[in-house]
C-alpha cells in the first residue's frame, strides 16, 4: 500500500496514458501496417503508457529525507 500512496501520481499516468495510446491506435492508427507504434494495439497501448508515466511523473515531488 506504501508502494501505491508514494506513486500514486505516476500509476495514475501509466492509465490514463494507455487508455490514450489504444484510443490513438483504434482512431488513428496505421493503414498500411508498417508504421512501428501504431500498426498493433500493444505496441501503442505501451508507449502510451510509458509517455502518460513519464508526463504525470514530472508533476510528482519528491520527499526531502533528512540525513
Amino acid at each position: 500500500m506504501e508502494f501505491i500512496n508514494k506513486y500514486k501520481l505516476t500509476l495514475i499516468g501509466i492509465v490514463v496514458g494507455a487508455i490514450g495510446g489504444y484510443a490513438y491506435y483504434y482512431y488513428v492508427g496505421c493503414a498500411s501496417g508498417t508504421c512501428a507504434i501504431t500498426s498493433k494495439p500493444l505496441n501503442s497501448t505501451l508507449y502510451g503508457a510509458m509517455m502518460g508515466a513519464l508526463l504525470f511523473n514530472t508533476f510528482q515531488k519528491e520527499e526531502k529525507t533528512k540525513s
